[in-house]
């Protein structure tokens, strides 16, 4: 967690940083997710997974309803929208967290908003959709703007860069200037490197080393490495199930390095362990 942050303009609250690193859960209303897939896919299941999440110390729960692991295929927005707007609706009503629906699709982003969601998670940063950008202004929706080279189905075959810390803060920094200039409150967007989207073991490794680069764009940054391959290749886990420990090195380090907000499926022990990193990178010195 790095001070001084600027704070993250929602509608109806402010979300600032001073007190620590941020939490998103994720749940996931999906049957083929890389991490969980199926395990939430009933309504009432992924509802009691958003409110466990919550109650564990999540500030956020982002509610997906398409896969985005790599080799996906995408489904239809009445698809996405049958999954999630039931689950975003009972954890808007239920819950105090903030509520945010991960998708590409303005279609589906509008059902969510006026199901309480405040907050779109586009992984494709406001690009696959024409409408998404337009929709984000009119309703001043918090946007996460993230980082992907290609697609979900592609962006893994042989990814590659010149400078990958260079090249994905040049492409952030042109998402928020395109959003800006789509009426977008530049206070209520956030941005994520896209950690395990067309990054190699090494890309992936370098964007959590130099997370600190991209605050020279002014706003606030999360991390989303929960689980994902990279860990299983360091530590030998093939099972995304069991890359909690590794899951927890990588933000708890990420934290220190520059992100104000992590993404993450297990919202409890990600807690109790950032409330110790924060606590040591709040004692004071430089890292």
């Amino acid at each position: 967690m790095v001070s001084g942050r600027p704070p993250w303009v929602l509608p109806g609250r402010e979300m600032g940083f001073a007190g620590g690193t941020r939490i998103m859960g994720v749940v996931n209303v999906t049957p083929d997710s890389f991490s969980d897939g199926g395990k939430f896919q009933d309504h009432d299941a992924a509802v009691a997974q958003g409110l466990r999440l919550a109650d564990e110390g999540a500030d956020i729960l982002d509610v997906g309803g398409e896969s985005s692991r790599p080799g996906s295929r995408p489904v239809s927005a009445a698809v996405e929208i049958d999954r999630v707007i039931p689950v975003i609706r009972q954890l808007a009503e239920r819950s105090s967290a903030v509520i945010s629906v991960d998708t590409t699709k303005a279609e589906v982003a509008a059902a969510a908003l006026d199901a309480g969601a405040t907050v779109i998670n586009d992984i494709s940063a406001l690009r696959a959709d024409p409408e998404m950008a337009p929709l984000a202004a009119k309703r001043r929706a918090g946007v996460v703007l993230m980082h992907m080279l290609g697609t979900p189905r592609t962006m893994q075959d042989n990814p590659t860069y010149q400078d990958v810390v260079a090249e994905v803060c040049d492409f952030l920094a042109q998402r928020l200037q395109s959003a800006v200039a789509a009426g977008i409150d530049q206070r209520r967007l956030v941005l994520d490197p896209g950690i395990g989207f067309g990054k190699t073991l090494e890309h992936n490794l370098l964007l959590v080393r130099h997370l600190k680069r991209l605050h020279s764009l002014g706003r606030p940054v999360l991390l989303g490495a929960s689980r994902k391959a990279f860990l299983g290749v360091l530590t030998g886990r093939r099972e995304a199930g069991q890359r909690l420990w590794s899951s927890l090195g990588v933000h708890v380090l990420g934290a220190a390095l520059g992100a104000d907000i992590v993404r993450v499926h297990d919202v409890a022990p990600v807690r109790e362990a950032l409330l110790v990193g924060d606590a040591v990178m709040a004692a004071g010195g430089d890292l």
